[in-house]
This record gives structure tokens, C-alpha cells and sequence, in this order.
């Protein structure tokens, strides 16, 4: 589908809260499925799984566990998922991606150690392109690979710096619908586009906590209108830029209590007693968010880690014609001289 020519923003409001501590503990990533479920990577010291959910934030079940056989997890870092619905994690320490169907019926795996081509070193994020080929950020190598999705080695770009090109620890990638490859460039608090076929085009941020720079960034995505969402973990906040890269606000976190942590809590005294006596503010902000997923219909899916919930947000915008939007001007902010 073709990007708009340009787009009237009418807002960016919450929608909800989905999860609840004990259910998704420690939720590193997220992928969607059909039918509104949800897929939910969690990752703690001493347990990885993912949680099947869905948008009524109703509980699925869960599969895998911790260790190091098939199927289990050690460092699980990214998920996501293809047309048919099979689920792909990365896991840095087994250096392996590995494949489960829509119920979690372990279907194999692929990837092993160093730093040849085609050979990992923590592998964390991971993104599918238009043909399903699987780009892969190998962290410890400092580089990103590409793989058809069955493990077959394509290419790689990207080297050790802090040079146009370079990259240090990469986390978090995405690809937009143009085929552009996103990296957050976690040491260099900065993301970085490149083609498909590894080319640089642009950087943007910078450290810092000012509007447009960034704390170890941890995650990227891009929605259809070429809208680009980075995860900005260390600032507790995601940071959202328009196509041309230009800052346009930020989510610091609107959450309240989850339908099924408000079921839980009915049956909890205590813990409604305390929650009665302490200041909920700041229990709406988003606690070292780890991921950002975007649906197809605007839903923006924010894993709030430290907090064991998703918090959603909903685009809203319309779609202009070149009749309806302006030329360029010379400043970008709305006061215009």
C-alpha cells in the first residue's frame, strides 16, 4: 500500500492496559496474530516464555520454558511472527532462532555461534521484509545479518563505530513497507536507516533526554504511514517520528489497572487496601519499556517491562490528498511568521 500524501493528526489517545504481574512477568516483546491474539515474550532472570493472549485481555496459555533444550529459552530476546502465523524467537545466549506454529508446537530452530558470515553473536532483534526474509540484529558482532526464514544466510552489513554506517551493540530492527531496514543502535543512542540491501541513508538521535534524543534504545517499528516508533528504554518513554525523521511526541505512559488485574484484585483485600493508601500516579508511566508493535489498524503495543503489562495506544489520523496538505515550509514548528 502506498504512503499518504500526507496525514492530518488527530490525536494519539490510550486505549488500555493488557496484563498483569505473574501473568506477563517481565514482557520483553510482543507479536500479533489473527483474530486479535496477541503473542507476549517474557524474560526474567530465572523463567522465559511467551504468553498467548489476546486484546480482551484474556489469558491463552503459554508456552516454552527456561533451558537449553528445543523449544526452551535462556536469553530469549525478540519475537515475531509470519503469514502463516509461526512464531519466531531469537535467544542470545543459545545464539538460535527458533520456530514454533500459532499453538506453540516447537517446529525447529537455526542459527550457531560466531562471527563468520551467517554465524551469530547474541542475536536480539529480529524483522521480516515483504518476502519473509529475516533480518537480524547480531549484537556482539556489532552488525545485522540477513536470512531467508529458514536459516539460509543472505548478507550482512555494519561494523564495529560510531561512524554514519557503523554500529555498536545493535538491538532492537524493523523494515518498513518500503523495504528500508530501521536499527536502534542501542550504544550509540541513535537509529540508523539503511536499504535492504545495507546502504546507509540517515541516522537520527543523539544522547540525551531532550525531545528527539535517546537513552538506550532498545526497539524500532514503522507503521504503514511511515510514522517510526523507538522504544526509548533508559528515558522510560517511546519517542515518535515522522518519515522524514522529525520528532513528533512522545508516550511516557497512561496505564491504569488491566480487566484481568481488576478481577484479580477483587479477590485480594489487602492488596486493594494498599492500593487505597499509596499515590497511583506514577503507576500510569511506563517503566523501562523494552519493545514497540504496531497493527495494521493504528494499535501501538508497548511492552512496559518493569511494570508486567502492555500498555495500547490508538493512531488516529486522516489520510490527505495533495489538495488537502500544504507545500513545505521553511520552519517546522506551527507558529508561522
Amino acid at each position: 500500500m502506498a504512503r499518504p500524501y500526507g496525514l492530518l493528526r488527530c490525536g494519539f489517545p490510550f486505549a488500555k492496559a493488557l496484563g498483569m504481574r505473574r501473568l506477563t512477568n517481565y514482557p520483553i516483546d510482543v507479536a500479533l496474530g489473527g483474530d486479535d491474539r496477541i503473542y507476549v515474550l517474557c524474560r526474567a532472570d530465572n523463567a522465559a516464555l511467551v504468553r498467548k493472549y489476546n486484546y480482551a485481555d484474556e489469558d491463552l496459555g503459554a508456552f516454552g520454558s527456561m533451558g537449553k533444550n528445543d523449544g526452551q529459552f535462556m536469553w530469549p530476546a525478540a519475537i515475531i511472527t509470519d503469514a502463516d502465523e509461526n512464531i519466531f524467537v531469537s535467544d542470545e545466549y543459545m545464539n538460535r532462532i527458533s520456530i514454533f506454529d500459532r499453538e506453540g508446537e516447537f517446529q525447529g530452530s537455526w542459527g550457531e555461534a560466531g562471527s563468520e558470515a551467517g554465524q551469530l553473536d547474541h542475536p536480539s532483534g529480529i524483522a521480516f521484509d515483504a518476502d519473509e526474509n529475516v533480518y537480524v540484529s547480531d549484537t556482539m558482532n556489532h552488525r545485522v545479518q540477513k536470512f531467508t526464514k529458514d536459516g539460509k544466510f543472505i548478507a550482512a552489513f555494519g561494523e564495529f563505530g560510531g561512524d554514519k554506517g557503523q554500529l555498536n551493540m545493535p538491538w532492537g530492527i524493523g523494515v518498513d513497507d518500503e523495504g528500508d531496514v530501521y536499527v536502534a543502535d542501542w550504544r550509540n543512542d541513535r537509529v540508523q536507516k539503511f536499504s535492504a540491501d545495507g546502504e546507509f541513508i540517515a541516522k537520527f538521535g543523539g544522547s540525551g533526554c531532550g525531545d528527539g534524543e535517546f537513552n538506550r534504545p532498545t526497539d524500532v517499528t514503522v507503521d504503514a504511514d511511515g510514522d517510526i516508533y523507538v522504544a526509548d528504554w533508559g528515558n522510560d518513554r517511546v519517542q515518535m517520528f515522522n518519515s522524514e525523521t522529525r520528532y513528533v511526541q512522545k508516550f511516557l505512559g497512561d496505564a491504569g489497572l488491566s480487566k484481568i488485574a481488576r478481577e484479580y484484585m477483587l479477590t485480594n483485600a489487602v492488596p486493594n487496601r494498599l492500593r487505597d493508601m499509596s499515590n497511583i500516579e506514577l503507576q500510569k508511566f511506563l517503566r523501562r519499556p523494552k519493545s514497540v508493535t504496531v497493527s495494521a489498524d493504528g494499535r501501538l503495543f508497548i511492552s512496559d517491562n518493569l511494570s508486567y503489562r502492555l500498555q495500547v495506544y490508538q493512531k488516529e489520523v486522516i489520510h490527505l490528498t495533495p489538495e488537502q496538505f500544504g507545500p513545505p515550509v521553511r520552519s517546522p514548528t506551527l507558529n508561522q511568521e
